[in-house]
Order: structure tokens, then C-alpha cells, then sequence
């Protein structure tokens, strides 16, 4: 979620989600039925549970009494008084997260119920109203003349809160008037907010016909994984002509909130569309730019090179788009039933450290991931942290296949990450998206290295690899084209609304650039754009998909190597939650990523692969 002056938290939905995914249909002779479903009781026990409705009552009271004691005062309070303040202030927002991560869950495991989604929509309104009592707080935090903050936190009460008040004044040159605040805060719900809403419902009813069957977008989707062409064909050109016919609802959400962003962006006087993104990443918008360019200079080396493989390999002179995450000839595909999948996974992550198998192994044996598709079920996957009283939860769309078993493998890194980083409490627990990546993506490193290392046939061991490429290069070089697809899309937009055809031309410049001569790009795909939900939840978080997977490579190729209490020091990089920033996390493995030769190394292990499947 796009985070703001006022907060670094937001009570609606914060999901470390995979990339863009899809839906598909339980694996043959496993009903979802047959599925673990998560239980939200650890947060509420249902809508109309009572201690739901006092959380939120007591959670008003406890801002009225806060805004009582200490608006227009935080300028007096001395170091020990301030800790206490936060100290305060951090409980009455976990009780809002509380509330909102319950409802943000419901509606994720079910957006097509009209019932949840007006009590989703009811918690948030109620959210909000209660955080504008809440809102000066920090408002006042960024007032401080930086002496007098710095003598405040002479007090060791206070220099605990020290990373929390760093983030919190990153904001300083950005921030508002009061008045403005309160307004933009108390308007979110009918603006940005109702419109992410509006997608997720119209995604969740669009239905697409397929062999005389009304299914899912997400499973259809699906269906261009199949390994029959004739099957993956049929499934583009109906996804395709579905969003052809609601195009102009889908562009008129994406003109909105683009211009929504551009006026916010504005009044907060930040110099590019991204830089919004980048700080609340704590991120300079250099480093992005070196990542943006080194993975634009190598789309020739990397994709170009693997998709002609890849057409070589299935006997075509072109591929179309739903080619492109066709089986391999010789790949059978078989299904994994979940219990072998959490087998796999479970395995891997012991045989790095058994503290971390210990995590991995309570989301396993508890009621903790919602695993089927399902009507109305959010697409793709995620994790979200919740709040530290409680624990996180998983979502995911299991249909068996192996690239399941790796997005099994991500979100439990975000598992153990949430778990680890909770003892820094509410306010610190939060990590950058771009280093929230690197345990999901270490993760899923391990789980294919334990995969790898176990299979000793060598052309199944080819089809892993090559598999493993496709992954790595939907992470890095597909995450990339979707960022230059917004940066181009957003910068568009300032010179005036955009017709669905515009957004269509920009779509296909980035994706025929990004993958290359080997594709042939039918109609239809123009209007593909459309259904990822990052473009319209998250503007411009893909890029940290791709910054994790190389920051990952990197760091694995450390560890495989052998270095020295490498373990104990990944732990403590994932314990450290959002205390430490990219450069004191990295440094005791001696990577720095403001070094433009870092991403170099990240992308020259997924050209090594390709060198491999080459040579085979």
C-alpha cells in the first residue's frame, strides 16, 4: 500500500504478494475441499465477534484520550515523555491493524461475498474516522527542529524509538498542513481506496468461457500453462476478448488513480512518479535507476537468448504470448499433492538451519495458509504480517504444479521474515519491500538448490533449470517491463487522460522490448495489462521483485562459498525488521547495492544458467 506522511502503516491490507499470478483449477484427484483454509480466530472469531467491536470502541477512546493529552505538545515533552507517547501511539495502531488485517483477510479469501465486502468497507471507514484523531501525531513528530530531536534522544527511552522517528521524518519535506492531512485522510476511503475496490470485485465476477464452461479469470489464466498449444491458444484469445469488452472500465480505474497519485505526488512536491515508492522503500531513487538500467541493458543476454532457446526447443519459428510459460517438451508436468509440496519445502529449509525449519514448520502444521482456489479468492499469493500479538498468514492458489511448490517456498520466506522481524513490536516489524524480498526469494533459491541437488536425472534435471530460468526471469526481467510500463503509463497520464488504445500501445513497446524477436504479439495481448492488480494496489512495486532476486543471487553466491557464520548473520538480517536500512544489513556480507557492479553479479547468475542450458 502506498504509505503517507501520516503513517508508516496501513491498517487495510499490507501483503508481501508474488508476482503477478494467476488461479487455477485443485490438481486432479485433490478437491479443494481436501485443502487447508486459514483460521482468522487468532485475530477475531467472526464479523460480529463482540471483542471485535470493543477493539475498535476502546482503540476510539484510547485515541480521543492520546489527542487530548498531547496534541500541540509534543514540542515540550522531554526524551522519556516522547518514548512513552510513541510507546502509547503503538498500541492504539496495532489495534487498528488488528481489526484491519482481519478484514483485509476476509476479503482476500472472499471478495465475491456482498457481506464481507460492506464489512470490509465499514471497518475501513471506521479505521480511518478513528485515525484522525491520531493524525497530529506524527504531523508534530516532523516539526521538531532536528536539535532539539537530537537532544531528546540523548534519553535511552527514546533512542530505542530512534529507527522509527528516522522513517517517520523522512517525510518532513513532504508533508502537509494539517487541514490537508485530515482531508486527504478522511477522503482516501471514496478515493483511492473505493477504486482498488472496484477492480478487485469486477476481477473477482468476470467469468470467461471456455469449452462451453464459465471459469474464473484466474482459471483461465491458468490454462496458458497448459501443454496443449491448441488449449493455451483458446485461453489468451478468451482472457483477451473478456478484457476487450471491459477495457474502458479497467482504463478508467487506471486514468484515476494515476491522476489521483499525480495530485498527491504534487502537493507533496516529490520530483517523479516513483519516488514515493522509493522512499517509503527507503530506497534512493539512484539505486533504482542502476537496477532499472542494468536489467534493460542485459534483456538481450537474458530473455531474448532463453526465449529463442525456448522456441528452438518447442519447434517454432515464433512464440505468442501464450507460449511463454509453456511446459518444456519432455516436462510432464506431473501434479505434487500438497502434502509432498510442504515435504519439499519443509526439507529445504531444514537443511540450511533448523532454527528456520522450525518456523516454516508452525505455518505447516497450523491452520495459518489459506491453500484452494476458490470463487471470489484474490489471484496470485501473499503474505501478510498482521500484527506481532498475533501471526501471519498465507494466501495462496495451490493447483500442484512445481512453480506452486516455489511460491510455497516465497511466501513462507515472508513467513519466517514477519515472525522473525515481530520482536521489534508494530511500529519497527516493518521491512522495505525491496529487502521484504529477499527472504521469499532466498526461500524459493533454497528449495530449488534441495530440488536440484535431488534429482539425478539429466533431462529432468535440464527441465529444473530451465524452469528455474523462466522463474528468475518473470521475477527480474517481466517485473522491470511492468515498471517501465507504469513510469510510461504515469507520465503519460500528466499530459491528459489516456484511451484504453494508448495504454494498449504502451503495453505491447515494453513487452516486445523486454522479450524480444522470439515473440509474435496477436491483438489480444494489447489489453493484458489489464487484469495486475500490482499496477493498481501498489504503483511501482514490481521493481522490488527484481532488487530482491538479485540482491539474492548475490547473496547466495556468499553462502555457497562457504562464508563464516553465514546463518546467523542472514537471521539476524531478517530479525533486524526495519530497524536497519539496505547498506547496514548487507554489509556483513560484504555486499553494498549502491555499487553498480552489484546488480551486474545478481543478473550474471541467471545468464549463467542460460550458459548451461546452451551447452546442454
Amino acid at each position: 500500500m502506498e504509505h503517507t506522511a501520516h503513517s508508516l502503516r496501513s491498517h487495510s491490507l499490507p501483503v508481501f504478494a508474488t508476482q503477478a499470478g494467476t488461479v487455477a483449477n485443485t490438481p486432479a484427484g485433490q478437491g479443494a475441499a481436501s485443502f487447508p483454509r486459514w483460521d482468522l480466530s487468532a485475530l477475531y472469531a467472526g464479523m460480529d465477534d463482540p471483542k471485535l467491536h470493543a477493539d475498535l470502541a476502546e482503540a476510539e477512546k484510547k485515541a480521543q484520550d492520546f489527542a487530548k493529552q498531547y496534541q500541540g505538545k509534543i514540542g515540550s515533552l522531554s526524551g522519556k515523555e516522547l518514548a512513552d507517547a510513541i510507546a502509547t501511539f503503538e498500541v492504539i495502531e496495532e489495534m487498528l491493524g488488528k481489526a484491519g488485517s482481519y478484514a483485509s483477510l476476509l476479503f482476500a479469501a472472499d471478495s465475491s461475498d456482498a457481506s464481507i465486502s460492506q464489512f470490509s468497507q465499514s471497518i475501513n471507514e471506521r479505521l480511518t474516522a478513528i485515525s484522525t484523531h491520531l493524525l497530529f501525531f506524527t504531523l508534530e513528530l516532523n516539526r521538531l527542529e532536528e536539535a532539539d530531536l537530537q537532544e531528546k534522544l540523548k534519553d535511552p527511552a527514546l533512542a530505542h524509538w530512534q529507527p522509527y522517528l528516522r522513517d517517520i521524518r523522512m517525510y518532513r519535506p513532504h508533508q502537509l498542513s494539517d487541514d490537508v492531512e485530515k482531508v486527504l485522510l478522511e477522503k482516501s476511503v471514496t478515493g483511492g481506496q473505493a477504486w482498488c475496490r472496484l477492480f478487485d470485485e469486477t476481477i473477482a465476477a468476470l467469468r470467461v468461457t471456455l469449452d462451453g464452461q464459465a471459469i474464473t479469470v484466474g482459471d483461465a489464466l491458468n490454462r496458458l500453462s497448459d501443454t496443449n498449444r491448441a488449449t493455451r491458444e483458446q485461453a489468451g484469445k478468451a482472457v483477451g476478448d473478456v478484457f476487450e469488452k471491459n477495457v474502458r472500465l479497467f482504463a478508467l480505474i487506471t486514468n484515476t488513480l494515476a491522476k489521483d497519485k499525480s495530485i498527491s505526488d504534487n502537493l507533496r512536491h516529490f520530483a517523479r512518479p516513483t519516488s514515493s515508492r522509493n522512499l517509503s522503500n527507503m530506497v534512493e531513487d539512484e539505486v533504482v535507476d542502476a537496477l532499472v538500467s542494468a536489467v534493460r541493458a542485459d534483456y538481450p543476454r537474458l530473455s531474448h537468448r532463453y526465449y529463442a532457446l525456448k522456441a528452438k526447443w518447442m519447434g517454432l519459428d515464433k512464440l505468442e504470448h501464450w507460449d511463454r510459460n509453456a511446459p518444456l517438451p519432455g516436462n510432464d508436468d506431473k501434479l505434487i499433492p500438497w502434502s509432498e509440496a510442504k515435504n519439499i519445502v519443509q526439507k529445504a529449509y531444514d537443511g540450511f538451519d533448523p532454527r528456520m525449519g522450525k518456523v516454516i514448520n508452525t505455518f505447516l502444521t497450523n491452520p495459518w495458509i489459506d491453500v484452494p482456489p476458490a470463487p471470489g479468492k484474490s489471484p496470485g499469493a501473499f503474505a501478510h504480517p498482521t500484527v506481532p500479538s498475533a501471526h501471519p498468514y498465507i494466501l495462496l492458489n495451490y493447483h500442484g504444479r512445481i512453480r506452486d511448490v516455489m511460491t510455497l517456498a516465497h511466501e513462507l520466506g515472508h513467513g519466517v521474515h514477519q515472525v522473525l522481524a515481530a520482536k521489534q513490536g508494530y511500529f519497527m516489524s516493518d521491512t522495505p519491500l525491496t529487502l521484504a524480498e529477499t527472504a521469499s526469494v532466498f526461500g524459493e533459491m533454497l528449495t530449488f538448490q534441495s530440488l536440484l541437488d535431488a534429482e539425478k536425472d539429466p533431462q529432468r534435471r535440464r527441465l529444473l533449470l530451465a524452469a528455474k530460468v523462466e522463474d528468475m526471469l518473470n521475477t527480474v526481467v517481466r517485473q522491470i517491463a511492468f515498471y517501465e510500463f507504469e513510469t510510461r503509463v504515469h507520465d503519460a497520464r500528466k499530459k491528459g487522460e489516456l484511451l484504453p488504445e494508448q495504454i494498449g500501445a504502451i503495453w505491447r513497446s515494453v513487452q516486445t522490448e523486454s522479450l524480444g524477436p522470439a515473440f509474435n504479439f496477436t491483438p489480444e495481448y494489447d489489453v493484458f495489462w489489464a487484469y495486475i492488480p500490482h499496477f493498481i494496489h501498489s504503483p511501482f512495486y514490481v521493481y522490488a521483485y527484481a532488487f530482491g532476486d538479485c540482491l539474492v543471487n548475490a547473496l547466495y553466491q556468499v553462502f555457497s562459498e562457504g562464508a563464516p557464520g553465514f546463518q546467523d548473520k542472514y537471521i539476524a538480517m531478517l530479525e533486524a525488521g526495519g530497524t536497519l536500512r539496505h547498506k547496514e544489513l548487507l554489509a556483513p556480507f560484504g555486499l553494498d547495492a549502491s555499487d553498480p557492479g552489484f546488480w551486474r553479479k545478481g543478473l550474471d547468475v541467471i545468464s549463467g544458467f542460460i550458459d548451461q542450458l546452451e551447452q546442454g
